[in-house]
């Protein structure tokens, strides 16, 4: 039987925890209005998604399906959460982009492991 890898080992770990080291550099630059609002929001819904994916990694059959569907209406929630810091001018362009290619990638991986999970 293969042994399980450990959640630091996958690239959906290492993807979110990218995600939140880009957006906690952003910090500084956010404007004070939204700093601690909309931005604190951003930043622990990141955590949040970490934190799940953490206990997904530890469960297996119904319970991590549960999970991963929780994981993915975290990640939706954030990226409304992204979109409309960049429409607000919280972030600029350039960053939501960077942010946005994460935010992708993650959902693909999110999807793909339900897919495998589920079948």
């Amino acid at each position: 039987m293969p042994q399980e890898r450990s959640v630091l080992d996958i690239p959906i770990f290492h993807q979110l925890y990218k995600l939140y080291k880009l957006l906690h550099s952003y910090h500084g630059s956010i404007p004070k209005s939204q700093r601690y609002t909309l931005w604190q929001k951003c930043e622990g819904t990141s955590l949040d998604l970490l934190t799940l994916l953490i206990s997904t990694s530890h469960c297996q059959g119904a319970e991590r399906v549960r999970l991963l569907h929780a994981l993915s209406h975290k990640l939706d929630l954030l990226k409304v959460l992204i979109r409309l810091a960049q429409e607000t001018h919280t972030i600029t362009l350039k960053q939501y982009t960077a942010i946005q290619d994460i935010l992708q990638e993650v959902g693909q991986m999110i999807g793909g492991w339900l897919k495998s999970v589920t079948h």
